[in-house]
Formats: C-alpha cells, sequence, structure tokens
C-alpha cells in the first residue's frame, strides 16, 4: 500500500474528563470537578460527529478516565478509534520526581486501559505536553512506538532522542535518536488555551472563550501553509471532548472538517497511522528505495 501523496490530517482528542480537575488543578469544588464531568457529553458528540462522517481518530484517554467512564472509552475502541496512553490522573512526568515513579504512573494507565478495554496502546500523550528526563527511555522501555508530546516540528514526524545535555555555559548537546516516532504538537493547534476559562492564585486569569471563529481561520492558515510549504504533511489537531464538545464549537469543528475534506489529496488518519507511516518511509529512504 502506497504512502498518502498529500496533506494528512490526524485529529486527536484527549479525554482527560475529571481526572485534569482533581489531579493537576487539585479541585475540591463540585463545580470545578463538573467540569469534567462534561467531558463524557463532549465525547458522545464526538463520535457521533466521527461515524457522519466516517472518520478515524485518536483519544488519549487517562485511567482515570477510563476506570469512571468504562461504557465512553469502551464505546471508542467499539468505534474502531485509537486509544492512547494519556497517565492516570493527568499527572505531568515532571512532577513525579523520580523515574521509578514516573514508571508506576505508566503502568498503572496501561493497567486501567487494559482492564476496561483490552487495548493496550503503542501511542503515548504526556499530561501537560512535560516530558521528564526518563520518559522516553521508559516509554521504550514499555514498547511504545510512538510519543505527541514535543514540538521541535510542526508538520513532520521526527525521531525522539534520548541523552540530551544542558549547558548554560556552552551549546545545548543533542543526544542520540532512538526508535520512538514523535508525533509532533503545538499550543496553538490546541482547543484549550483557546477556549477554555482558568482563574488561579498561582495562574493568574486565563480569559480562553475566543469565538470559534477566531480559531477556525488560525487552523485553516496553519493547513493552508502547510499545503504550500509540506504538501506531505501531518496536521495534528489536539481537542479535548469537554472543551470541543460544545455546541457552537461543534459546528466549527464541523466546518472545519468540511473544508478539509474539499482540500485536494487530503486524508484523515489515527496518530498511530501517521506515524507508522513515517517510519514505512524512513525505512524505505534509508534503504535508499
Amino acid at each position: 500500500m502506497s504512502e498518502p501523496n498529500g496533506p494528512t490530517v490526524c485529529l486527536t482528542f484527549d479525554f482527560d474528563a475529571i481526572s485534569l480537575w482533581i489531579g493537576p488543578m487539585a479541585a475540591r469544588s463540585p463545580s470545578s470537578i463538573s467540569r469534567g464531568e462534561f467531558g463524557p457529553i463532549g465525547c458522545q458528540r464526538i463520535l457521533r460527529l466521527l461515524e457522519r462522517e466516517q472518520i478515524p481518530a485518536t483519544f488519549f484517554v487517562t485511567g482515570h478516565t477510563a476506570d469512571t467512564y468504562p461504557d465512553h472509552t469502551r464505546a471508542i475502541v467499539a468505534a474502531g478509534h485509537e486509544i492512547g496512553h494519556h497517565g492516570y490522573l493527568h499527572e505531568n512526568p515532571l512532577s513525579l520526581g523520580t523515574p521509578e515513579r514516573e514508571r508506576e504512573v505508566l503502568l498503572k494507565g496501561l493497567d486501567a486501559l487494559d482492564r476496561i478495554t483490552g487495548v493496550r496502546p503503542v501511542g503515548y500523550r504526556s499530561p501537560s505536553w512535560d516530558n521528564s528526563p526518563w520518559t522516553v527511555e521508559l516509554l521504550l522501555e514499555q514498547g511504545f512506538r510512538y510519543e505527541s508530546s514535543l514540538m521541535g516540528n510542526d508538520y513532520t514526524p521526527y525521531w525522539c532522542r534520548t541523552g540530551d545535555v544542558i549547558q548554560s555555559d556552552g551549546p545545548y548537546l543533542f543526544g542520540s535518536e532512538v526508535d520512538l516516532v514523535e508525533m509532533p504538537v503545538s499550543w496553538i493547534l490546541d482547543d484549550f488555551p483557546h477556549f477554555e476559562y482558568l482563574s488561579s492564585p498561582t495562574a493568574g486569569v486565563r480569559p480562553g472563550l475566543s469565538a470559534p471563529s477566531k480559531v477556525e481561520e488560525i487552523w485553516r492558515d496553519d493547513f493552508t501553509y502547510m499545503q504550500r510549504e509540506v504538501p506531505d504533511g501531518v496536521f495534528t489537531l489536539t481537542m479535548h471532548p469537554q472543551v470541543i464538545g460544545r455546541g457552537h464549537r461543534m459546528l466549527m469543528l464541523e466546518r472545519l472538517i468540511a473544508w478539509m475534506k474539499a482540500q485536494p489529496g487530503t486524508s484523515f488518519s489515527t496518530l498511530g497511522g501517521a506515524a507508522e507511516a513515517f517510519r514505512r518511509a524512513s525505512s524505505g529512504n534509508e534503504s535508499g528505495s
């Protein structure tokens, strides 16, 4: 089977639900926690849209979400979509402190997804997009094929590295590439900072609440630039059911999907599928084919 000769769109959804609020946000207010309770409703709306449009997608699911909403998590698998690992309680790996503790959380999330869905994910997305110095090695240890948390490119996958050395009095020293594909992300292609209102004593106020028309313009223009400059690029959108699932934003997503489908040569893929396409293309380049 030949690789796509045009842009690839990967629609990805971080199904955080309540885990985001009671985990890193440390919320104990029923009002704050209820923001996560909207996640399953948004998830159902997204699944209906993807079914109508016949589009495969990738859902990064926390172990806590799988345990709390098993039927919704199983519905994702039943609909033919990819499940990725997203921590257990949306733990930022940098906050875990040691490789032993990070491994424990990684295994706990794997166990939850296995119990609920029978799926062992090949893809990982770090909560808060913060990898620790040990994350890549731990992912290799557990047999992951790709991860999607870094921002060293935008439309082109690349190989992760281990052994980077940070120097403040000399150049950054790049480590060695390893057998783990990076599917890069960007905050500008994430719905959360555009839309979600947050207020906290430490972070201050993040107003969010952008008009969907503004976000639609940004995402369309980014895609248009990719079409021109990286015609075989991978366009990865990161969305959250509790965010994109609001009615007026779902209408925006419907319009965006219709517009992308009308662009010549565009195909839709799971993130895992796009990562494997990169692997095959890299293997072909190495062999001179």
